[in-house]
């Protein structure tokens, strides 16, 4: 596998960025410089925006029956759905910022963008990874940067559907701008692609629920790995090295 893959530890000093050279003559590494600050950041803000996007989602899909009082003296829906647009607009400009990294940072950055579906040692570590996430193929060696799965998965899972959310979202918030305005200029085309508004409201609500599958199998995967594998997973997105247990 190259480095535009997910890189297995033996080949460190192909995936290794210039000034950190010097490392791949070590004979017993320890950590890598894996994910630069932008990415981090980029990562944890995002998920805190999805977080709150999937929540105040939610509500606006299936609002509260009933409020007490006067209608007049409560604005719960607008807090809502005021919430949610803030929240869209930093997930949105958070990819536009996240794609900008992928073309200045190391090739790490570029993980998310890529995956190399035409080499055959990509899907023979991805059979090794789907044994070893289903308990029956043994312990697969480490990783540099994202294992063959978790590439897949960020990249045709993640990225797609998040990608997905964002035209469809600001589709219909152009139709609260009204016609002629910034949104329903640049995504008022995905309404009449997808059918009708409602059509859009149900795959944009259908694609709430692949992010929440996908979210939970994300934290899954990296616990298990910081448990059971060869690498640090968590830890890496905060600090930004990649530690090795043997």
């Amino acid at each position: 596998m190259n480095t535009s893959s997910a890189t297995p530890i033996a080949d460190l000093h192909a995936a290794l960025p210039t000034e950190d050279e010097e490392l791949s003559h070590s004979t017993a590494i320890k950590s890598v410089y894996v994910y630069e600050a932008p990415v981090r950041v980029w990562h944890w803000v995002n998920a805190l925006a999805i977080t709150v996007l999937c929540i105040t989602g939610y509500f606006i899909g299936s609002p509260l029956p009933t409020m007490p009082g006067e209608a007049s003296a409560n604005f719960l829906m607008g807090y809502i759905r005021f919430t949610h647009f803030s929240a869209a607009y930093i997930l949105a400009i958070g990819l536009l910022g996240r794609t900008y990294w992928a073309f200045v940072g190391n090739h790490h950055a570029r993980e998310l963008f890529s995956v190399p579906l035409m080499q055959r040692a990509y899907w023979h570590e991805m059979l090794a990874m789907l044994k070893w996430y289903t308990f029956t193929g043994p312990r697969p060696g480490p990783y540099v940067g994202h294992n063959p799965m978790a590439r897949f998965a960020m990249f045709f899972v993640f990225l797609f559907t998040a990608v997905f959310m964002v035209f469809t979202g600001f589709a219909m918030y152009g139709e609260g701008l009204q016609a002629g305005s910034w949104a329903d200029k640049l995504f008022g085309w995905v309404i009449p692609l997808m059918g009708q508004s409602q059509d859009v409201h149900t795959w944009h609500h259908m694609g709430m629920w692949l992010i929440v599958i996908f979210a939970i199998a994300h934290i899954y995967a990296a616990i298990r790995e910081d448990i059971m594998g060869r690498q640090s997973i968590v830890s890496t997105m905060i600090s930004g090295f990649r530690t090795f247990k043997d």
